[in-house]
Formats: structure tokens, C-alpha cells, sequence
């Protein structure tokens, strides 16, 4: 690692996984120096910076210690803790600012947040003792309902369905009593994301709308562009805004959107880029990590520009590893090489069920549509999963 010294032209990230690394590329293509803050001594992004802070998000010396170096952090999940956000920006520039992070990685600061913003969200109630789970039963239609921790809860972790008060008290011990929110099933027909940056000064830019398949409460599938209604097009797009504008955002963004019984609600927010973004990696001509780098410096977001009008962009799983029973097997991703396919790896150190371990985003050729492109990615599914 090279020493470095104070200046406008090192970044410091607080994250090291994939989102992290992706960063790091960015601001390193742009001349820039980056200092990755991350307890994990294996993290991805650290392989890739200038310089590896290895300690606890909480751990002040450390931190005293990226002031030294940085005068812009971001961070790369939601999950870093607000306080250390707020003790960084006393003296140098956080963004997105902790106010904005420490709402997105609070479930019932989150839904709170939307209901008094007036956007469209779908029933809940906070959950946060025995007391509100008996004040249920005089409640209806409460059932079936999804039990989510209020922190800390990621590709399906901290979620719990359940279909009664018996159950939901049952899931409630196994979080150990901590505050979550039980949210109303909706009937979805389709989950789809915008992913946006916003600048200083409220330029704004969002990408096209992405379409969302999960599975085990994982992203699975994205395809670009989503199939989505042009009227609700619009309206999810103007409900972006007013997110981003109420939480006077600075820097990348998702919002998760349902469409149940052709009706629009916000699931929930991403302060950061997003899984369902990375086809913009391949398919445009900056991409949500270039935004970031270039709304953090305190620029303006460059016009997005797509290269391919269609694409699908495949998570990779650590079960994809395990394909042929419990010993480790490595896939062979050269069968599936071509000028359409990106392979994209993060340098993970070890494979486990359930760990993203990295994407293929698949390019739509001229006249092919939709279909065309997520039939091509089912295909080249199946080829890496049989060989």
C-alpha cells in the first residue's frame, strides 16, 4: 500500500464487498486515490485500493485516521453505523449524509418516512414489543403478513412470513425482541428499481427502469428495461424524485418499487448503487459507480448514455460452486464467452450458499427484445450450471 497524503483527489469508502470494489475502479479510472475502511482483512474493494484501513466501523482512531487521508467518504451498503457518519462529516464531507443513511437502514424510520412524504407504501405495523402484537387483535386483515427485523436485514435476511398472531410471536422471540415491522403481503405482479444520482446542487439522473426477479428473497434476474406500464413509468419516476428530494440526497440511490393489482408502492430504499444497477456497467456509457464517484467530488452526473437498448443481468450465487453436491467445483464461465456476455467476478475469498459471488450481464443485439434477451440468459444459465 502507498502512502498517501491529504488531497482532493483521494476518496475513502466505508464498505469493502463488491459494491465497494466496483467504486474503487471508478475513482482509480478517474485519477483518483481510494482508501477502503473495512474490518474484513479479505475484503474485495481492499485488494483493489491504495490503501486498506482494516478496523471496526466504530473504532475512532481509525477513523481520525481516514480524516487524516480523506476529505470525501461515501459508503457502499446501509448498514455502516450513522454515528460513525456523523462523526466523520464534523469534519470532512459525507455523502449521502448520515441523516439520509441512518433513515434507509432503519426499516421503521423508512416507513415513516415515506408515509409522512406522501408516498404510496404498503400497510404495516411496527413491532416492537408484545403489547403491540396483542393490539393486533383488534385489528383485521392483517394476515398474511412478512415480520422484518428493523436493522440489519439484507437479500432476505431478517424476514420472517407469517400467517398469525401465534406465528408472529413466535418470529418475534426468534429476533430476540428486536424492533421489526410487520408488513401486509401485497399480491405483486411485478418488483422492478430505479437506481438515480443526485448532486449538490439537485441535478438529478436516473437510469431505466430495471425489472426485478428474486428468489429466496435474493435478486436473481434484472432486465432492462422493465415491463412496466408507461403511466406508472412516470409516476414511479417522479415518486424517485420526491425520495431524493425530501432526504436531500447527494450521491447514488435505489428505490424498490411493488406493482400490485396495477397499483404503485415503494418497498424500500437503497442509500448506495444497487445489485439491479450493474448492467449499467456493460450497457451504458458511465455507470452507477462512475455517478458516484462524480456526485461525491461534488459534479454533476454525466448524461446516462445506453449502448444496448436491452439487457439481463444474471446474479451468480455461491450455489453455483456447489453444483455438483458438497465439494467445492469451479464453474467453466469460458463455454459461455462471447462479445454479448460479461463475466463479472468479485473476488470473493470463499464460495457459500446464498453469497452473491458475481453477475453475467447479457447484451440485447439490434431488433431483439425483451424476451429474446431473458430466453439467451435462462440459456446460458442452464449451460453453466450442467458443465
Amino acid at each position: 500500500m502507498k502512502e498517501l497524503n491529504k488531497s482532493s483527489k483521494v476518496m475513502g469508502i466505508l464498505g469493502g464487498g463488491q459494491l465497494g470494489r466496483f467504486f474503487t475502479v471508478a475513482a482509480q479510472k478517474m485519477g483518483y486515490s481510494v482508501v477502503v475502511f473495512d474490518p474484513d482483512k479479505k475484503s474485495p474493494a481492499g485488494k483493489l485500493s491504495d490503501k486498506h484501513i482494516c478496523r471496526s466501523y466504530d473504532d475512532l482512531e481509525a477513523l481520525d485516521e481516514l480524516k487524516k487521508i480523506c476529505n470525501l467518504v461515501t459508503t457502499e451498503f446501509e448498514n455502516i453505523p450513522a454515528k460513525t457518519l456523523r462523526y466523520l462529516e464534523k469534519d470532512i464531507i459525507v455523502r449521502p449524509e448520515s441523516k439520509a443513511v441512518s433513515i434507509a437502514q432503519n426499516r421503521i424510520k423508512e416507513k415513516n418516512f415515506l408515509k409522512k412524504s406522501g408516498i404510496p407504501i404498503g400497510r404495516y405495523n411496527v413491532i416492537d414489543n408484545f403489547e403491540s402484537i396483542k393490539l393486533l387483535n383488534d385489528e383485521v386483515d392483517v394476515f398474511p403478513a412478512i415480520l422484518k427485523t428493523a436493522k440489519f436485514g439484507y437479500d432476505g435476511k431478517g424476514q420472517i412470513h407469517v400467517n398469525s398472531v401465534t406465528e408472529l410471536e413466535a418470529a418475534f422471540v426468534k429476533f430476540n425482541n428486536a424492533p421489526c415491522v410487520l408488513e401486509k403481503k401485497l399480491d405483486l405482479d411485478l418488483e422492478f428499481s430505479i437506481v438515480m444520482a443526485r448532486s449538490i446542487n439537485g441535478d438529478y439522473l436516473e437510469y431505466p427502469l430495471i425489472e426485478n426477479q428474486h428468489e429466496a428473497g435474493i435478486l436473481d434476474l434484472s432486465i432492462i428495461p422493465a415491463r412496466v406500464p408507461s403511466i406508472l413509468k412516470k409516476e414511479a419516476t417522479k415518486l424517485t424524485k420526491k425520495v431524493a428530494s425530501d432526504l436531500n440526497y447527494i450521491g447514488v440511490m435505489a428505490v424498490e418499487f411493488f406493482i400490485s393489482n396495477n397499483h404503485l408502492y415503494v418497498n424500500e430504499i437503497a442509500p448506495r448503487p444497487h445489485n439491479s444497477g450493474h448492467f449499467s456497467i456493460d450497457a451504458c456509457v458511465y455507470n452507477q459507480f462512475d455517478q458516484q464517484v462524480l456526485t461525491l467530488a461534488g459534479g454533476r452526473p454525466k448524461d446516462e448514455e445506453t449502448k444496448f437498448p436491452v439487457s439481463v443481468m444474471l446474479n451468480l450465487l455461491g450455489d453455483l460452486w456447489f453444483r455438483k453436491g458438497e465439494k467445492k467445483s469451479e464453474p467453466n464461465f469460458e463455454i459461455i464467452k462471447s462479445s454479448e456476455i460479461s463475466i463479472h467476478l468479485y473476488g470473493k475469498s470463499e464460495p457459500r450458499i446464498g453469497r452473491k459471488m458475481g453477475h453475467l450481464t447479457i447484451l440485447g443485439l439490434e431488433k431483439q427484445s425483451v424476451e429474446d434477451v431473458i430466453r439467451k440468459a435462462e440459456s446460458i444459465r442452464k449451460i453453466i450450471w450442467e458443465n
